[in-house]
Formats: C-alpha cells, structure tokens, sequence
C-alpha cells in the first residue's frame, strides 16, 4: 500500500472543495451593457441593485421550500403545498442570476433541478410533470416549464462550469434536445403546449399555441449551444404570430390573446375561442401578460428591431389606455379594448417595464418601476415581477 503524502491529500481537499464551493462567474451584479437601452433615473446602480437584493429576500422567504433533500418554489404564499415545473423553471433562473449575493445558490439550484428530475412527465420522462402532487392521468409537461428549466440549466453552467456532481450543460441539452423533438412544430416551428399534444391532432395541436410560450431569448440561447437551425425558425415563427395578432382588424389595442391557432382558409393566426384551454384564452389574461417579458428580453439582449416594434405597440395602446399611469393598468383586456380584471396586478406591469426599457420610454420606465420596485403580492405576480426587475436592473444575461 503506498503512503499518501501530506501535499496529495491537501490537492485532493482543495479540488473538493472547488467542487462543492465554486466561484460564481457572473455574480449578482455584474451588470449587462444592453445595447441602446435605458436605466431608471431616479436611482443609482447601486440602489437598484439593493432593490432586487430585498426583493429576492422576500421572494425567497415566502416561496422557497425546504423538503427532505429537494428545495422547490411553492406557488402559493400561505399554502405551500404544491409546485408547477413553470414556478421550478422560475426558480432555478432566479437562483443563478442572484449567485454571489445568494450564498447558497448552487447548493439551491441543484436541489431544485432535481425535484425537477424527480417528478418526471408521464409521458416524456425529459420533461417534468407540470404539477405536483401528480394527479392519476395528468402527469403531463407544460412547455414553458421545461424551457425556463433548460435555459436555467445553461445559466449554471456559465456560472458554476459543469464539472461538478451536476454536469448542467450535459442535462440542458438532454432538455433542449426533447423540446426540439417533441415540443416544437414540425411544419409551424411554434411550441406546442406540452408533450401531451399530438402535432398533428384536430384540437391541440402544433398550430394551437400559448403566445407565452414564445421565448426568443431562451430558442437564442439554445441555438447557440445546438447550432441547430429549428430554434431559429421558432424565433422568426413566435414574433411573426405575435405580428399578425396585433395587426387583425379585430384588434384594437395591439396586445395579443393568452392562445393562439392557425386558420387555414384565412391562412392567418387567430386568437382561439375564450374557453380554449382555460379561460379568457381569446383576450390579454393571465398567460399573455409576460409577453413583454419574454419579447423584452429578447429586444434586450439581441437589440432586435422586430421585437422592440412589437413591443412598441403594445405600450403605445397601455399608455394611452392607463393614461401614461402604471397604476392604472388594468389586470386583463379584451382585444377590443375592454377590461376583465378591474384591478392592479403586478404580474400586468412588470412586464411592461422591460418593454418600456427596451424601446426607450424613460417617463414609463420610470412609473413602472417606482410601482413595482417592493410592491408584493404572490408566487405568479412576485416572480414575474422579480424576472422582470432583473432586466430592468441590468442583471439579466444571456448564457
């Protein structure tokens, strides 16, 4: 038996411990040059990043939870007992983007991933169910959980590297790979809803879709790591759907429906009927309203013209409609410009700041933000909001 040396025993602790402490490579603060964008004015970098800082601290004391070896994102404040694979996806970004400022990040993130792991879809085991507890039968996959996921998974391996117990880049491309295969239209290039639908099927289907699913930001991201072509025709697709919803004639406020179908003899995409899938499916609800989010980013980190006229749209018709007022954007509008929820919602402003931010608005930047900034409500509004303070603040980056 050959003797260790006091030098070889100190080498392997050391790279031990680089494994289980590694240094973050882009920590909380580090701050992306967008090009051609805005800051909030009143407040300096350094207060706007103590802004996200306190705003993260709550999120994390309400939503976070501990379960045996396992950490997931609670979606509710009160009552802790279930989670969705989104508020997991929502939840592993966040982790890695506060990296630095969250001691534990990756001791975090890697337990959160492998709940993930641990509440496979029934169908495709890549995917996690989008639910838990699972009911019997419905443990299917949501498409936008599994992205966010994924696109959380490239974030630590450009924060952390992949040579530790969790090769995240290795498990991302497993996940990008399956949405690609499974979750992407074969002829639309658009998301489907979830591994559930047939591509093919007469109901749900590759040409009936989710306008929130439209991430070109993250289909950026996975091009990139993939060099497959496919993300990039499901880029040009999403922001060519989203055109031809603001531009229908019916359309008066140029926001676009929580869901979305292709009529083939008009050979246009359409909002779909109210009670699509849940429930005001035909109008700007509870799912649309992160397209300026997840459009924002992707005119942020790209300094993509298409999206910011996109964009641009949007924010005209809400300023108009709110009387330039963050406070008085309503939660949930018909696309003939009525409204549905007769009250304030985070989870309808945040977004907009991104937008407001990307296409230069600095008076509606300003509102919003000052409306948002440490206004909490629950699990959906608070991480949207926290995603979108992330960009507002320079803190967003691309993988």
């Amino acid at each position: 038996m050959v003797k260790a040396t006091p030098l070889f025993i100190v080498a392997v602790i050391a790279f031990f411990t680089l494994c289980v402490y590694a240094k973050e490579n882009r920590p909380f603060a580090s701050h992306t040059d967008y090009n051609r964008s805005i800051k909030v004015s009143k407040y300096s970098q350094k207060e706007l990043d103590d802004h996200v800082r306190e705003y993260y601290k709550i999120w994390k004391k309400d939503f976070l939870v501990k379960e045996k070896e396992f950490y997931r994102i609670a979606t509710d404040k009160k009552d802790h007992s279930k989670t969705f694979s989104e508020a997991q996806g929502y939840g592993m970004m966040i982790t890695a983007y506060l990296a630095g400022e969250e001691k534990e990040a990756k001791k975090i993130f890697d337990a959160l991933f492998r709940y993930a792991k641990a509440h496979p879809s029934m169908i495709k085991k890549e995917f996690m169910t989008w639910k838990v507890p699972e009911k019997k039968g419905e443990s299917d996959s949501a498409f936008d959980g599994d992205a966010d996921i994924a696109f959380a998974l490239l974030l630590a391996h450009k924060q952390w590297g992949s040579g530790g117990e969790i090769n995240y880049k290795k498990e991302a491309l497993l996940i990008i790979d399956s949405l690609l295969k499974y979750t992407i239209g074969e002829k639309s290039s658009l998301p489907l809803l979830g591994d559930w639908v047939d591509q093919n099927a007469k109901v749900y289907n590759q040409y009936t879709t989710r306008s929130s699913d439209f991430m070109p930001d993250h289909f950026l991201a996975f091009y990139n790591y993939t060099k497959n072509d496919r993300w990039l025709d499901a880029v040009k697709a999403s922001l060519n759907a989203l055109k031809e919803i603001q531009n229908l004639p019916i359309n008066k406020t140029s926001l676009v429906s929580d869901f979305i179908r292709y009529d083939k003899s008009k050979k246009k995409y359409l909002p779909t009927s109210r009670r699509f899938l849940e429930t005001e499916d035909n109008s700007y609800y509870y799912n649309a309203c992160r397209v300026p989010l997840r459009i924002g980013a992707y005119a942020l980190l790209n300094n993509d013209q298409e999206s910011k006229e996109i964009l641009k749209k949007m924010i005209s018709w809400i300023k108009k409609s709110s009387k330039n007022s963050a406070e008085n954007i309503k939660s949930g509008y018909r696309l003939d410009g009525s409204v549905i929820g007769d009250y304030f919602s985070i989870a309808f402003v945040a977004p907009f700041g991104v937008g407001a931010k990307a296409i230069l608005d600095q008076a509606f930047l300003d509102s919003i933000y000052e409306t948002i900034k440490d206004r909490h409500e629950n699990y959906y509004e608070d991480s949207i909001t926290l995603l979108s303070l992330l960009l507002i603040t320079n803190n967003y980056w691309l993988p």
